[in-house]
């Protein structure tokens, strides 16, 4: 299982599913990522902590435990 912060800088993936439950997925929701829509990973900061994407055409920055609800192709 391929998750979104297993993805490299300059990489366009697909969600495939959420994982997490309950608020956190609904907040991941809300802010655009949903099954289905491609993910580009713009940088990922020197820590590995946020990681900055393109999704539906804005930036979002997500931390490295959010990334990791994400399951990606």
């Amino acid at each position: 299982m391929n998750t979104l912060k297993d993805v490299k800088v300059g990489d366009t993936v697909k969600v495939v599913r959420l994982h997490g439950e309950g608020a956190v997925k609904r907040r991941i929701m809300d802010m655009g990522v949903t099954k289905g829509v491609e993910i580009f990973v713009r940088k990922v900061a020197p820590l590995g902590d946020p990681i900055e994407v393109n999704v539906r055409n804005y930036e979002l920055s997500l931390r490295k435990a959010d990334a990791e609800m994400i399951e990606v192709e």
